[in-house]
């Protein structure tokens, strides 16, 4: 079986798991039985390739090809996550795990023997989406969040972090940084989906990252005076959610102002009644810019606007503007006729990995409709055929 025909197969394979029937999407979150159904098939399908299949002290799942002890610092690795956004498209995440898997079969099936250990990674909720802390597997092996921090964590059932996990039958207190997972990494590539349109621009089919831009996560509540919606007069009212909506849309406008990009895409509210004045609106603010300094100032009017408004921001994540290794870059470029550089305002295990000093890249894949985190997100056959070429390119120019 060749490359292209076993990426179809293997897209066929979890193409029901956490599908949502209403849209299309997918909802595949952290620790929830989708999430371990997907954890499975990875297991299988790289053990069916003769790969030593195993997870570090973040829960982040490895497939090695050779040891990866023998020869650390030339270790390649590549994969990305399994998981999803509510309604999330199929390739996020998905495309590079499955491709890389593609790749080392075809390569195995060559009769290609590399000379360092290539290894697969499937990073655990790297969305965030039921946590809401963005790369949380990466964060976790690299020490950037704590298991102090994770205690702290709720879901969006309001059901703690730590609860979760041991359902899962994961001890909890034992998650945390990596050092040896993390010492096997010799350089780390992530393909992706692109999550924009300047491939589609450039008629490019794949193309490399330059950076990251820098980007966060914030909350913040507005508490207001809960009554009954049809006895209370308008002029005596607090209602957190007429302030959250004026929260919303002048959020807008300071983003358009700073030159940057602030999104509100989730507001919880409580009671969440169609008769009921609100008690409490939660806000969540995901904010990017291509500088550290635009991000800073424009964080600084969010929480301005949240104070006046009767809130307070709370940072949940921030990370830094995030530059790829230029050195994998030059040799990527060579190895794959130089495809265009871009940067990207999308977060990435990858970027994780980079900011700590692993030398990391990113191949994008063309996305013909430039909508990501959508069930409109697409992939066309013949480039997601070019990612796997490429990354067989790669094991078979930087693991030989």
């Amino acid at each position: 079986m060749n490359a292209s025909k076993r990426l179809d197969q293997l897209f066929i394979q979890i193409a029901e798991i956490g599908r949502d029937q209403a849209t299309g999407g997918y909802n595949r979150f952290a620790y929830t039985e989708t999430d371990l159904q997907l954890r499975a098939f990875f297991a299988q399908t790289a053990e069916e390739l003769g790969l030593e299949v195993g997870v570090d002290a973040a829960n982040n799942q490895w497939a090695w090809w050779g040891d990866p002890d023998s020869d650390p610092e030339h270790n390649l690795v590549l994969g990305s996550h399994l998981d999803s956004v509510p309604s999330g498209g199929a390739y996020d995440g998905p495309l590079g795990v499955l491709s890389a898997l593609s790749a080392i079969a075809e390569l195995i099936g060559d009769g290609f023997q590399p000379r360092s250990a290539v290894g697969v990674a499937n990073f655990i909720d790297e969305e965030g989406a039921r946590f809401g802390v963005a790369c949380l597997g990466s964060r976790v092996l690299t020490g950037e969040t704590t298991y102090e921090r994770l205690s702290q964590l709720i879901d969006y059932d309001g059901t703690p972090f730590v609860d979760v996990v041991s359902a899962t039958g994961v001890d909890p207190t034992s998650l945390g940084r990596d050092d040896r997972a993390l010492s096997r990494i010799g350089s780390f590539i992530e393909l992706h989906i692109e999550q924009g349109h300047q491939l589609i621009d450039l008629d490019a089919p794949i193309g490399l990252a330059s950076f990251i831009w820098p980007h966060g996560r914030w909350s913040t509540t507005l508490t207001g005076t809960p009554n009954h919606a049809g006895t209370t007069r308008l002029d005596e009212r607090d209602d957190p959610l007429q302030r959250a909506a004026r929260f919303v849309l002048e959020l807008g406008e300071l983003a358009i102002a700073r030159d940057a990009i602030a999104t509100c895409g989730k507001i919880v509210v409580e009671p969440n009644a169609v008769n009921a004045i609100a008690a409490t609106v939660r806000l969540w603010i995901d904010a990017r810019a291509d500088s550290p300094d635009r991000l800073a100032h424009l964080a600084t009017d969010i929480a301005t606007l949240a104070e006046g408004l009767g809130g307070r921001l709370v940072n949940e994540s921030l990370t830094s503007m995030t530059a790829f290794s230029a050195s994998l870059n030059e040799s990527l470029g060579s190895l794959l006729e130089n495809p265009p550089v871009i940067s990207t305002g999308a977060g990435h295990d990858a970027g994780i990995l980079a900011s700590h000093g692993i030398p990391t890249a990113m191949l994008f894949v063309r996305n013909p409709t430039g909508v990501s985190h959508s069930p409109a997100e697409r992939a066309n056959r013949e480039d997601m055929v070019a990612g796997v070429d490429a990354l067989i390119s790669v094991i078979r120019g930087l693991a030989s």
